[in-house]
């Protein structure tokens, strides 16, 4: 396999992992083991409009499928930042570790630096939406 090819996968790896894990905490996490409204509640809980987790819900489920499929990966991985960032605000307090209780900050910063450079990467690899990368 020659560099370029080598490369196309990588970003492929990247953009599917990143898609696996919005689908896992939307789905998995927010839907099937907190439930919808159990997760409402907890935004409420910290200050946040109940409504919001069907928002979030629904951009991380999309947004997840979009970027397994390689749909529009640069602007979908994109949107999510902000959803990202609203991660990182609720765990900010909780300490660096993940495992801490309520978790720590630095798992959703590392997402949001997967999600900038997916951006900057685009689609690689096994990608629907075939555009060369710039």
């Amino acid at each position: 396999m020659n560099a370029e090819r080598s490369k196309e996968y990588g970003i492929a790896l990247l953009r599917i992992s990143l898609g696996v894990m919005f689908i896992a905490h939307s789905v998995v996490l927010k839907h099937f083991t907190f439930t919808l409204p159990g997760t409402a509640g907890y935004f409420e809980s910290i200050g946040l409009p109940g409504f919001l987790v069907y928002v979030v819900f629904g951009m991380e489920a999309v947004g997840g499928i979009l970027l397994v499929l390689g749909v529009r990966t640069r602007e979908v991985a994109a949107a999510l930042i902000p959803v990202l960032a609203g991660t990182l605000w609720v765990h900010a307090g909780n300490g660096w570790v993940f495992s801490n209780a309520g978790g720590g900050w630095e798992y959703p910063l590392y997402l949001i630096v997967l999600s900038g450079a997916q951006v900057l990467v685009g689609n690689g690899a096994l990608a629907l939406s075939q555009r060369p990368a710039r």
